[in-house]
């Protein structure tokens, strides 16, 4: 792996990363198949695996201060609208196997919505954002979620997070976490609450995507391969000549005799 490809020492994982609050998602860990499969290298011919992150929300919820947190270590107060699409990709190694994020920041604007639902097919993770102190930012992720899955098929791992959590006084969020915790619980999403602005919370949220995300990965490629092997040896058993024990074929051959 060249030095640019190399993950960044601290987005290195050899735990996994445990849920803030009750989810839905019940891994605790990485499953034994994935483990042993990562440690025998036999996690594909490249050993790369790459994952399709998309973050949507209303305009000025606080997703890109949330991705630039993570990816840039940074804060920026003034704020910039997203236009159509920002696209980041953060390494990771994960048991020693190479995992790419890909992370698509897709606008809130609305006059830019049809242009960032282009980018939802094909998303492995969901992140849908709201602002802890705007509750109307919370009403609106039940269209967030469905406009997202009308592009998705299959296995979507879905995470709800609460950003400016630093704004809120003791009241005000003890409020905003249980209408987040109850939208989640109704979509069936993974709730984190975080603040980009001091970094709570935020690189432990991304920490538990990868760890997902890489699990449910690999384990589905370890399930291919099995499915491959079992398919491989019943098509050679059909092929199979049965050969007769000695004592078989002298019986044989005595019952295809004429008695004269």
């Amino acid at each position: 792996m060249t030095a640019v490809n190399r993950a960044r020492k601290d987005r290195t994982i050899r735990q996994f990363t445990p849920p803030l609050n009750e989810s839905p998602y019940r891994e605790q860990d990485f499953s034994p198949a994935v483990r042993n499969a990562c440690l025998a290298k036999k996690t594909g011919t490249v050993g790369l695996k790459v994952s399709k992150m998309i973050v949507v929300g209303d305009v000025s919820v606080g997703k890109t201060s949330l991705v630039n947190r993570f990816c840039h270590e940074c804060f920026d107060r003034d704020y910039k609208a997203t236009i159509g699409v920002d696209f980041e990709v953060e390494r990771f190694d994960i048991l020693s196997v190479p995992f790419n994020l890909q992370i698509w920041d897709t606008a809130g604007q609305e006059r830019f919505r049809c242009i960032a639902s282009a980018y939802y097919r094909g998303a492995h993770v969901v992140v849908i954002v709201f602002d802890l102190m705007d509750p109307y930012s919370l009403e609106s992720v039940s269209r967030w979620h469905e406009e997202a899955l009308r592009e998705n098929s299959g296995c979507v791992h879905l995470f709800l997070v609460g950003t400016k959590k630093d704004l809120c006084s003791k009241q005000q969020f003890q409020e905003a976490e249980e209408r987040g915790f109850k939208m989640a619980q109704q979509i069936q999403a993974e709730y984190w609450v975080v603040s980009s602005l001091t970094g709570e919370n935020v690189t432990d949220f991304f920490f538990r995507v990868a760890c997902i995300t890489f699990n449910a990965a690999v384990s589905r490629e370890v399930d291919d391969m099995d499915l491959k092997s079992k398919k491989i040896a019943v098509s050679t058993g059909s092929h199979l000549i049965k050969l007769n024990k000695p004592g078989d074929l002298d019986a044989s051959l005595n019952d295809n005799k004429c008695s004269c």
